[in-house]
């Protein structure tokens, strides 16, 4: 089957950026319904156990774009490796006020300020045990975790366990996300005393989740790429310290040195795309060097072609993710990143 994205994507990008990604999904579910993703070219195999899951291919779809698993069979069928869902919360919750989606098309960039807007975390599980992707165990499904905005900070803990107790018998992985900037003081959770308490306390939660369902889901940890070299290194001991199954390394950056004097670069929010590629990269080779391969690093950030992924990889990742690579270049990404990491 040909790719039609270039030709589609002038048209959505005359569109809010929101707005197009409201039109993106169900066109999409559509799509999957009538058996045309079927016809897609899909990577070739490339199996990679990571996190002790085996993979199908290494390129996987990062958190973000689908926060409500209502499109997650329509995804599948572009031919990722894996899918990751989410960020859900506890309870439904609008997000920030509109307009909060911004497309830089200079920079290949996006800025958000969503802020977790999503249905609730049951509503979530409903969409997950609705999807053939689920009922057939097709792959692997991600699940990711947040906060409530008007949660206060201290009590952070009990939106991720209760988040987390719901998730654990549909997730193939969990991941913990306490590195969007568009949550009130979320990132405060990566300070050393504050990440270690939610750390041992989801650790514990995952050990009894673990007894009580007869299956370990593993746990990965999401960041910020704003960290310095010393937060780093704690946040690596932090990892293996408490037994953590794995790390995604980066979320989205709130500096704008790349995108100074663009339009819409001042915007409030995450910065996501390019921009952020470098601050990522270095990050990973941070982590690797502090971790080894005492922890699997997952690299996302900027992936807008084949030799950005195989960067990712060289810098210290065993899988990457998309996001807004996939907004500026269509499913053709997914398999030009694929077949760079094939084989590595």
């Amino acid at each position: 089957m040909p790719d039609f994205y270039p030709l589609v994507r002038p048209l959505l990008f005359t569109l809010d950026a929101e707005q197009a990604h409201h039109l993106t999904l169900p066109a999409l579910r559509r799509a999957e319904r009538l058996g045309l993703t079927a016809l897609m070219r899909r990577p070739a195999a490339d199996p990679r156990t990571v996190m002790g899951i085996r993979f199908p291919n290494p390129v996987g779809l990062a958190a973000g774009l689908d926060k409500d698993g209502s499109t997650i069979d329509g995804l599948a069928a572009l031919g990722f490796g894996f899918i990751e869902i989410g960020t859900v919360t506890p309870r439904a919750q609008p997000g920030n006020p509109k307009p909060r989606m911004f497309r830089l098309p200079q920079a290949n960039g996006i800025i958000n300020r969503l802020g977790f807007n999503n249905g609730g975390v049951d509503a979530f599980v409903r969409n997950v045990q609705s999807s053939r992707f689920y009922q057939e165990r097709s792959g692997v499904l991600g699940l990711n975790i947040g906060k409530n905005a008007d949660t206060p900070i201290e009590r952070a803990a009990e939106d991720y366990l209760h988040c987390l107790r719901k998730v654990y018998p549909y997730a193939s992985y969990v991941t913990v996300n306490i590195s969007s900037p568009n949550t009130k003081n979320l990132r405060q959770l990566q300070g050393a005393s504050e990440l270690d308490d939610l750390l041992a306390q989801l650790k514990a939660a995952q050990r009894a989740l673990a007894d009580e369902h007869k299956r370990y889901v593993p746990l990965a940890l999401k960041i910020a790429p704003d960290i310095d070299a010393e937060q780093i290194k704690n946040i690596a001991d932090a990892l293996v310290r408490h037994g953590i199954d794995g790390v995604i390394a980066t979320n989205t950056t709130i500096t704008r040195d790349a995108v100074a004097g663009i339009a819409h670069g001042a915007e409030t929010g995450g910065l996501s795309g390019a921009p952020v590629f470098a601050l990522s990269n270095k990050v990973i080779a941070g982590l690797k060097s502090a971790l080894g391969d005492a922890v699997p690093i997952i690299g996302v950030g900027g992936i807008m072609s084949g030799a950005d992924a195989k960067q990712k990889s060289d810098a210290g990742a065993s899988l990457v993710q998309l996001y807004s690579g996939l907004i500026y270049r269509g499913p053709a990404l997914v398999r030009e990143a694929a077949a760079a990491l094939k084989g590595g």
